[in-house]
């Protein structure tokens, strides 16, 4: 069976043998095709759903920052660390989101490329990893779209094993854990640029050591 048919349509060639009856009795076999481009639709909403969330912070940051400039007008210091210690924590918040985002762009850039089955294996197991990776921090900043992070989860891994299956694919976890950590350091090194070039600097003096660190971890 060529790739075409694989890729448009389920395996009709011997049969279904045990695993294959087992899967079909809890979901309607779906076309390995439009189960990731239904993955990557979701994925797309996911990003945009980021990108609100991000103005949201991106506002947020700005009231408490003119909240450490008035105490600091002030001189009340006191009140100033306050607002600059929530404002760590905002920051902090932005910079995993914005990372997420951009990390979540990458796989869908690459979901929207595959073109042959083999690149199926490649492209999805890191995709699943990325995605597993960062579902905690996102149920903090998106707690409504949790449920959608992992459908696309569960969705992405039902094509994985379904491909494998058909194609007799082997899984390199371990190179699909590298490829997945790549994308995350450099969506981290992306996102911490733009909080550089998005977000005003917070007045020297301000932030404890600790809190410095925080910032540019």
């Amino acid at each position: 069976m060529g790739f075409a048919e694989k890729w448009e349509r389920e395996r009709k060639d011997q049969g279904p043998g045990l695993l294959d009856r087992f899967r079909d009795t809890v979901r309607t076999p779906t076309p390995l095709k439009s189960q990731i481009e239904q993955a990557n639709r979701q994925i797309r909403v996911l990003i945009s759903q980021l990108d609100n969330t991000i103005d949201r912070i991106r506002q947020r940051d700005s009231t408490i920052f003119k909240g450490v400039v008035t105490s600091l007008a002030k001189h009340d210091t006191q009140h100033a660390a306050v607002y600059a210690n929530e404002l760590t924590e905002v920051r902090k918040m932005g910079k995993m989101v914005t990372q997420a985002q951009l990390a979540l762009e990458q796989i869908s850039l690459r979901l929207g490329t595959i073109t042959d089955l083999g690149e199926i294996a490649t492209t999805l197991a890191p995709a699943v990893s990325v995605i597993r990776s960062m579902k905690d921090g996102l149920r903090t900043a998106l707690p409504e779209a949790d449920r959608e992070i992992g459908e696309i989860s569960g969705l992405l891994s039902s094509v994985l094993i379904d491909a494998s299956a058909t194609g007799g694919l082997s899984l390199n976890f371990d190179a699909a854990n590298e490829d997945a950590q790549k994308v995350m350091e450099e969506a981290a090194a992306v996102a911490e640029q733009r909080m550089v070039e998005s977000f005003p600097e917070i007045p020297a003096g301000v932030l404890s050591q600790r809190q410095q660190e925080d910032l540019s971890a």
